[in-house]
């Protein structure tokens, strides 16, 4: 995690929020008064990790903790009244958010932080190979329309398509899907 976002009305819980993501390396942090701000902010930029010292001036601060889990891979953890907790917890447990009652024992919260960062981590590990696996799937589809054109215009039998496709990316030193588009550029102009 390299950036957070703290959406506290308290100095005091800010301070420490601020204390804790600099002992766990977190050094490019943000922090704002209200949920409206925070909103704005969000708009504009992504965060790896967003805290919310509820209650805010504005809202109670679940709906936005929502909003930030339902957007992004952005790690949420809600601090939340200990008379709230446990319901203010299963309002936000299906958004993955991590909630962290008041009064704030330090040890809780870090295990919650690095909790937050492994989690973060894990996602991010999942969406690359889910990017590697678009990648893919986007080459296959080009290779096969490619595989088509060559079929139809120049009565090859697909394994034949194949062949050519193939031997042509080894012969040039590039990959097939170069190859396949270049055939769709030739044929599909």
């Amino acid at each position: 995690m390299e950036s957070a976002l703290i959406v506290s009305c308290m100095e005091k819980g800010t301070a420490l929020f601020m204390q804790m993501l600099n002992a766990a390396s977190i050094r490019q942090i943000t922090t704002l008064q209200s949920c409206a701000a925070a909103r704005s902010i969000a708009l504009e930029r992504d965060f790896d990790l967003v805290i919310i010292n509820a209650p805010l001036p504005d809202e109670t601060g679940e709906s936005f903790a929502q909003h930030i889990a339902s957007k992004g891979l952005a790690q949420v953890l809600l601090v939340a009244k200990s008379e709230y907790f446990y319901a203010v917890s299963a309002a936000c447990e299906e958004y993955g958010i991590l909630t962290v009652s008041k009064p704030i024992n330090r040890d809780i919260f870090w295990s919650a932080l690095m909790l937050a960062k492994a989690t973060h981590s894990r996602i991010k590990l999942v969406q690359t190979e889910n990017m590697k696996l678009k990648l893919k799937i986007e080459n296959i589809r080009v290779i096969d329309r490619a595989k088509c054109i060559l079929i139809s215009y120049l009565k090859m039998n697909e394994q034949e398509a194949h062949k050519y496709i193939e031997k042509q990316a080894m012969d040039m030193r590039t990959s097939r899907r170069v190859v396949a588009e270049g055939i769709l550029k030739t044929y599909e102009s």
